[in-house]
Parts: C-alpha cells; sequence; structure tokens
C-alpha cells in the first residue's frame, strides 16, 4: 500500500467504502429507484451479515458539488479489490443508480470499535 504515514503508534486498517449518484440514475423510472434502493439496503444487510461490511450508512446533508458522495462504509478483510469487488455486484451499482469507490483507511489502532458488527467464526 502506498501512502502510509509514518507514525509512532500502529494503525488499524480498513476498507472505505464511499457510494455516489450513479450516471443511469437520473434516467430511471421512480419505481425502479425504490426497487434498487430496496435491493441496495438488503445487499448490504447480507454483507453486513457475513461480516464483510462493518458499518455502512447514508450522508445526509449539503456535500461538495460536482459529485457528493450519499453513502458511507467501512469493512476490514484485507483487501480492496474483494470489497470493491462484492460492491460492485450491488444491483443498484449495476443498475447505475449508484457508483463505488472503495480504498484504504488508516486510523489509530483500537479507536473505532464495531458493536454492532458479527464476526465470522
Amino acid at each position: 500500500m502506498t501512502g502510509v504515514p509514518q507514525v509512532d503508534f500502529a494503525l488499524d486498517t480498513y476498507e472505505c467504502i464511499v457510494l455516489y449518484p450513479g450516471a443511469a440514475g437520473r434516467a430511471l423510472p421512480a419505481e425502479t429507484v425504490q426497487r434498487l434502493q430496496a435491493e441496495h439496503i438488503e445487499h448490504m444487510r447480507a454483507l453486513q451479515r457475513r461480516g464483510i461490511i462493518l458499518v455502512a450508512g447514508s450522508v445526509d446533508g449539503p456535500a461538495r458539488e460536482p459529485e457528493p458522495p450519499i453513502g458511507f462504509g467501512l469493512a476490514r478483510t484485507g483487501s480492496v479489490d474483494d470489497v470493491r469487488s462484492v460492491m460492485e455486484a450491488d444491483p443498484a451499482v449495476q443498475a447505475g443508480l449508484y457508483r463505488v469507490d472503495v480504498m484504504t483507511f488508516l486510523c489509530p489502532a483500537g479507536s473505532l470499535e464495531f458493536p454492532l458488527a458479527k464476526t465470522e467464526s
């Protein structure tokens, strides 16, 4: 991984998921958007139940233009590519309602807890 800060404390590494409006979103009928949003929520809940996604939710309020993010999540699989792959399988991403980016997120070790996250045993 490039760009790892040189610090004198341990770091935890996560995969940061950022969801943006997709190119096809404005052209889709309202019923299709509603169906895709429901499928997206179920996809994310399934990823949480499998222990892939630790936390995810929507972003509300004013944001920067031209592409404000509409959702954010964190995973901890050790692979940005694996998380990108499961996120690209999201029906709403495949239909173009949303666009996803996945990158590495670093923070001081032990600074985040996810009490609702399930871990695979």
